[in-house]
């Protein structure tokens, strides 16, 4: 195991919501609520989960570009919300983001010399042919040269602006990257060649990811290490592998399941979640994910689900399987009994005799 690069200890972001003539606050929408992870050196986490479940807050408050309402997030054991404003100016060098859509993360008005620059003329003070040098190695890295530095970014397609948002992040060296839907704006070819490039500048520099994504099939690629999120918590965690052939929750069951596959036709063989993402501003009591769940308990809707753990670190918040919730199920009587052995036998948790 390597050494601890970013930990989150029970990470909350809420957002208030006002209204009325005076603007008070009237709710909070809690947008992270109680997220812990640890990131080592060297490794490439995925934040999976529909839209909504808090993956691109939580990368904003790695990135200290959201405030934490409570909790901590460290980084090499540093609480980034008690660092001085010279220390979280270091740290920014040492921790750079990608954004989702490169058609608008970069300037339209500068030239490219100047969009993988910035990072040098703040972090590094460069100027002069040391910066030009600089920006030059930068593009390099990620597969354009000198004859780039002096176009605009309207000039070049949508995959060739991702490489150009991918060198300014590169520019200073930096520890991790942040990648937040690094993929979802540019064409599939584009995608294959961005993610070939991105694994190889991983082992080329020694790089660690966190890789904030819808897209499975990109996460099974990059990430070594999974965290399904939804409603603002994690579900879900552990070794990609681990949770793609064994996932615990049936929500990363649900996910994975809804992804099309080659040896399927039609739509028709997708499954699909009813309902809606749960609601940041009211969300709902117990798991978050019981109005939804076919296999939900009378439990699940009124208590936290505790912490499942199997093997390598895999592990799951949920119900199922739980000695609580077995007690209760042992309390059950006739038709109550039937139907939750029945829920539990459709999930392959019993056999037939019970």
């Amino acid at each position: 195991m390597g050494e601890t690069l970013i930990e989150i200890v029970d990470a909350k972001i809420y957002f208030p919501v006002r209204g009325g003539m005076l603007h008070r606050r009237s709710g909070w929408v809690k947008a992270v609520d109680g997220v812990s992870l640890v990131v080592e050196e060297g490794d490439s986490l995925g934040l999976v989960g529909e839209s909504g479940s808090g993956k691109t807050t939580l990368v904003n408050g790695v990135t200290m570009l959201e405030p934490l309402t409570a909790g901590r997030i460290s980084y090499r054991a540093q609480d980034l919300s008690r660092v001085g404003s010279r220390r979280r100016h270091q740290l920014r060098s040492s921790c750079q983001i990608v954004f989702q859509d490169p058609f608008w993360s970069l300037d339209p008005r500068w030239l490219v010399r100047d969009i993988v620059g910035e990072p040098l003329r703040v972090h590094q003070h460069l100027r002069g042919q040391a910066y030009q040098d600089a920006v030059v190695t930068a593009l390099e890295m990620v597969g354009l040269d000198a004859h780039d530095l002096f176009k605009y970014p309207h000039e070049f397609a949508g995959g060739l602006r991702q490489r150009i948002a991918i060198a300014r992040a590169l520019s200073i060296e930096p520890e991790l990257i942040v990648l937040d839907e690094p993929t979802s704006a540019i064409d599939v070819i584009s995608q294959h060649q961005i993610l070939l490039m991105l694994q190889s500048l991983k082992e080329r520099l020694g790089l660690t990811f966190i890789l904030a994504s819808h897209d499975l099939s990109v996460v099974s690629y990059l990430a070594n290490k999974i965290a399904v999120m939804y409603g603002g918590r994690v579900l879900e965690y552990g070794a990609t592998e681990q949770v793609f052939a064994e996932p615990l929750h049936p929500y990363t069951r649900a996910l994975f399941s809804s992804v099309p596959a080659p040896e399927n036709y039609g739509v028709e063989s997708l499954a699909s979640l009813p309902g809606e993402v749960a609601s940041a501003l009211n969300p709902p009591s117990g798991c978050r994910f019981h109005p939804r769940c076919s296999q939900a308990m009378e439990i699940c809707s009124h208590d936290e689900p505790p912490k499942l753990s199997a093997d390598g670190g895999h592990f799951a918040y949920c119900w199922l399987h739980n000695q609580a919730a077995q007690e209760l199920v042992s309390c059950m009587t006739g038709n109550q009994l039937d139907d939750h052995r029945r829920v539990e036998r459709e999930a392959g948790h019993v056999d037939d005799d019970g």
